[in-house]
């Protein structure tokens, strides 16, 4: 799939729209043509192995495949219709047996698209290239990063506020369109802490998924397992802490779909203290949030401030 797309990074041809995925969002020429690449690749080489992407979802050849990859053929897909650095190849493995979790992938893979540098992970058997977790524990000296790609932005900054004011001067915030290569440069050393908090926004305060819903012109787009299965097995096989936005495991949460229902928030950072920081300062801005209440533009808003 890299093959495929490194030729198109930054190239015009590759912004035109091709349709929707099965999560709701768009998909660009780019897309198109790295999910094309896959399912050739497969029917040649690995026809009896299943797979679940971001626009095909769920294919099953026949018979009793034993196995099923979870793949996001291009994870930044706008950086890389940009030809930036943020964008890479995801793909986990998992045993198909019944409804697999996140906790059930075995093997992740990711690979950045401009670079060809390449981060595997074997459950229990530990990542390569070797980790460089940072030792930062301080919100004020940390670097991370977020996104707000297809979410509502006063009520993401509202929640994210302590984190970025706290951060910009001794620290640093990085919005860089790709929750992969986010979360791998935590391996690398290069940031702290990767936060998005977008679907506990929508489960805690209950105007938020028509906020969600406005901004997705329809769907809700936040993290889905295809985001996040390869690059969590990573970060967990690393040493590094990896749960939802409110502290909790990410391993019982359905492995294959990319609905709302199946949406995580993630929180993810290098050691345990900067986590726990990092999800108190959520708690509090979920309340400033729920405070606020909604914009003066929902129906649900008692009426302009």
């Amino acid at each position: 799939m890299r093959e495929v797309v490194l030729p198109e990074l930054g190239r015009a041809g590759g912004r035109a729209h091709a349709g929707a995925g099965a999560g709701g969002d768009v998909t660009f020429a780019i897309d198109e043509r790295a999910e094309a690449r896959m399912e050739e690749h497969l029917a040649e080489h690995a026809p009896d192995v299943a797979f679940y992407s971001e626009d095909r979802g769920l294919v099953i050849p026949a018979g009793e495949p034993r196995w099923v990859l979870v793949v996001d053929p291009i994870d930044g897909t706008r950086p890389a219709m940009a030809g930036l650095e943020s964008a890479c190849v995801s793909v986990a493995a998992a045993p198909l047996d019944g409804e697999p979790a996140m906790a059930d992938v075995e093997v992740g893979c990711v690979v950045e698209i401009k670079t060809g540098s390449r981060f595997v992970a074997v459950r229990g058997a530990g990542v390569e290239p070797r980790p460089r977790l940072s030792g930062q524990s301080s919100v004020e000296r940390m670097l991370w990063t977020y996104g707000f790609r297809g979410r509502p932005a006063v009520a993401t900054a509202i929640v994210l506020e302590e984190l970025i004011d706290g951060s910009s001067v001794a620290g640093g915030t990085f919005d860089l369109g790709s929750a992969t290569y986010d979360m791998t440069r935590i391996v690398t050393g290069q940031l702290d802490a990767y936060v998005e908090p977008g679907p506990r926004m929508i489960e805690e305060v209950g105007w938020m998924r028509a906020e969600f819903e406005r901004i997705g012109r329809g769907a809700v787009l936040n993290n889905s397992p295809y985001d996040l299965a390869a690059a969590a097995l990573i970060l967990d096989e690393a040493g590094a802490v990896v749960t939802d936005a409110r502290g909790s495991p990410l391993g019982g949460r359905p492995l294959l779909g990319s609905g709302h229902e199946f949406q995580m928030s993630c929180v993810c950072a290098a050691n345990a203290e900067l986590h726990a920081a990092i999800v108190a300062a959520l708690d509090a801005g979920i309340e400033r949030l729920r405070k606020a209440g909604p914009p003066a533009s929902s129906p649900l808003a008692d009426g302009p401030p």
